[in-house]
């Protein structure tokens, strides 16, 4: 028997790299999982993926609040509260200071800070007492990477939002934490660097981790199930950096 047995999660940007993961590792725990994410194909091969009894799709994105409300509308129509969040989704671009528009900070913003805030408020009223979320921060929050700006203080903000809700909601028992992956090869390196550069950014971010490689998104993953699970009962407001040594040695 897996750890979440019976219980009931949900994982945004769940088609594809750390959410696809950990809607796998949570399902595979036991959890019913509802994943959401922009791009129905993916969405559609990450159901064949887990298994259609152990995951319900919601196509939507998180800026969107009305796509929030089908997605809670959904787990409520289920009948068993929510036991896990891990608000995932997020975007990010490489843009320099001198160049960043107006409408570059909106879109940033508006998916990782905005939706992420909504994504947990819009849970509120289905949290069962003892209930898990988590946030996934970033690295990037500190290392100051150039043109990683507005990515980086997006994340910052997330990180902050976990220590603040983590205070806000442990009266009803809610663990709220946070996880901080480093370089991770997924899907979202090639989208933001482009096919020929990403390989050279891959070596370079494995260079640049104490382990000397990049990490995996199933390695995330084992740290969001162990979060979500009873396992991190005395965990509150942490952040959890899986990033090979790059911003502890």
């Amino acid at each position: 028997m897996g750890q979440l047995e019976g219980k009931t999660a949900v994982v945004t940007g769940g088609g594809t790299g750390i959410g696809l993961a950990s809607a796998v590792r949570l399902a595979d725990e036991g959890a019913h999982v509802f994943i959401t994410g922009r791009r129905k194909t993916e969405l559609d091969a990450a159901v064949e993926t887990i298994g259609a009894a152990r995951v319900t799709a919601v196509a939507g994105d998180i800026s969107n609040p009305a796509d929030l409300d089908r997605l809670y509308d959904a787990v409520r129509a289920r009948g068993r509260g929510l036991d896990v969040v891990f608000a995932n989704a997020a975007t990010a671009s490489l843009v320099p200071l001198e160049q960043i528009t107006e409408d570059d900070f909106d879109h940033i913003f508006g998916i990782n800070v905005r939706g992420t805030l909504f994504t947990v408020q819009k849970s509120l009223p289905l949290l069962n007492d003892g209930a898990s979320v988590i946030l996934n921060a970033s690295t990037a929050a500190d290392n100051g990477a150039e043109a990683f700006g507005l990515y980086a203080a997006s994340k910052a903000a997330v990180r902050t939002f976990a220590r603040t809700w983590a205070n806000e909601l442990k009266g009803r028992g809610v663990r709220v934490n946070a996880v901080s992956p480093g370089p991770v090869d997924t899907p979202g390196i090639t989208n933001l660097f482009g096919g020929e550069d990403a390989s050279d950014v891959r070596t370079q971010l494995a260079a640049d981790t104490a382990l000397g490689r990049m990490g995996r998104p199933e390695e995330v993953a084992a740290v969001v199930a162990f979060l979500a699970s009873g396992q991190s009962s005395f965990m509150l407001g942490a952040n959890v950096y899986v990033d090979g040594g790059e911003n502890q040695i």
